[in-house]
């Protein structure tokens, strides 16, 4: 725990001193505070949270192109960082509160997993069904849900960079945290949808096992999937 503090300490303090270094004009600056803000975001989005498992779960259960998986993650950095982008520029009420919180917001904790469980149940539902007929929207429906929980870091970024009139700073910053974020949590999908296909090629010889190992697959990442909607309901439920 002390360990993802003091990774958390210098993430924030890092980023801070990278939007003083955008500002300056310096190219040189520019570019090293850049370069910086896509590690910065590749790390973040290897902290606990960032919807990786549920993501994991769903392309080790169910066949998907390489590129969906990248895709999804893509979908998933994008919704987290840009929601947060959005209630901060317009000043939602709910940003005074999520300090409070340590910067999450409990509201869209609760309503992105109440989604991603229902996801899950409709997933097992359909794949006890014996119904393969899969959709590229439902990965896509699922990042986009999972990633609906605004980004702490993100909020963070904006409101100190707005409080000192740094605004182009702030955004130039952020797109770069929300690249590195892509780079880790579609690399992370990526990884889980060629695990899976390089596992059912396997069993190309074997039709009768890859259906079989394919159905427990599908039903068991579905579950997964529907229990991790229902633990993020549990944890963002006040005490």
């Amino acid at each position: 725990m002390n360990s993802l503090i003091a990774i958390q300490h210098w993430l924030y303090g890092g980023m801070a001193s990278g939007l003083g270094d955008v500002a300056s004009g310096d190219l040189k600056a520019i570019f090293a505070a850049m370069a910086a803000a896509v590690l910065f975001g590749a790390v973040h989005a290897l902290m606990p949270g960032h919807g990786k498992t549920v993501l994991v779960s769903y392309h080790l259960g169910q066949p998907a192109k390489l590129t969906q998986g990248m895709a999804n993650g893509a979908i998933l950095a994008l919704t987290h960082v840009g929601l947060a982008l959005v209630l901060v520029l317009t000043g939602f009420a709910v940003i005074s509160k999520a300090f409070a919180y340590g910067g999450r917001t409990p509201q869209f904790d609760v309503a992105s997993g109440v989604m991603v469980a229902l996801i899950g149940a409709f997933l097992l539902w359909r794949s006890t069904r014996g119904d393969h007929h899969m959709h590229e929207r439902d990965g896509r429906t699922l990042a986009f849900v999972t990633g609906m929980i605004p980004c702490p870091l993100t909020t963070f970024i904006m409101s100190y960079a707005l409080a000192r009139g740094l605004l182009g700073a702030g955004l130039a910053v952020t797109a770069a945290m929300a690249l590195g974020m892509i780079a880790t949590i579609g690399g992370v999908a990526l990884t889980a949808a060629f695990a899976r296909d390089r596992f059912m090629g396997l069993l190309a010889r074997t039709e009768s096992w890859r259906h079989r190992v394919g159905r427990a697959l599908e039903v068991g990442g579905s579950m997964m999937v529907l229990m991790f909607g229902v633990r993020m309901v549990i944890r963002s439920l006040p005490a």
